[in-house]
């Protein structure tokens, strides 16, 4: 099923245009993308806290609350600055299984000023679930929130 990323990030702007809480907008973009795409079954956000990732906002089974950089997707697309989307996690090398139900993953870095300041991490239990298109889509969709968080904020360091 193809997700129309364009309609979500219009979606986006209206939730979070008259809101300044950073947290409230967060968790908003996660609640909108856990209910508009289908087959996942965990959907957060991961904010940068030092030299690790630590969990924010949301939906899903309780997860891993700690991931140091450079370990398991999330840490390698945070340190790496660029999105990881894997077919199967079992083939990722040093993957951080939070929950065995998840096969695919796909990690997008939230990056400001140049720098990360956490990662959109989407969890399905199908194999191969998401294709370029979903990377591309939540990328611009990343890009566009992080955007919209800095016209509210200047400094997004330790945005939650």
């Amino acid at each position: 099923m193809t997700v129309n990323y364009k309609l979500l990030t219009r979606q986006l702007e209206a939730l979070v245009e008259d809101e300044a809480d950073l947290l409230a907008n967060s968790a908003n973009l996660v609640g909108l993308l856990f209910a508009e795409i289908p087959d996942i079954n965990w959907l957060g956000i991961y904010v940068l806290r030092g030299s690790e990732l630590v969990l924010g906002p949301f939906q899903g089974k309780p997860a891993c609350v700690r991931i140091p950089l450079g370990q398991g997707v999330c840490g390698t697309a945070a340190q790496r600055m660029e999105s990881q989307l894997v077919a199967d996690v079992n083939n990722f090398s040093g993957h951080i299984s939070c929950d065995p139900a998840s096969v695919s993953e796909v990690v997008v870095p939230l990056i400001s000023a140049g720098q990360v300041i956490g990662v959109l991490d989407v969890d399905s239990p199908l194999q191969g679930r998401f294709s370029a298109d979903d990377q591309h889509g939540l990328e611009l969709l990343c890009e566009r929130f992080v955007q919209l968080l800095e016209n509210k904020r200047a400094d997004l360091q330790n945005f939650i």
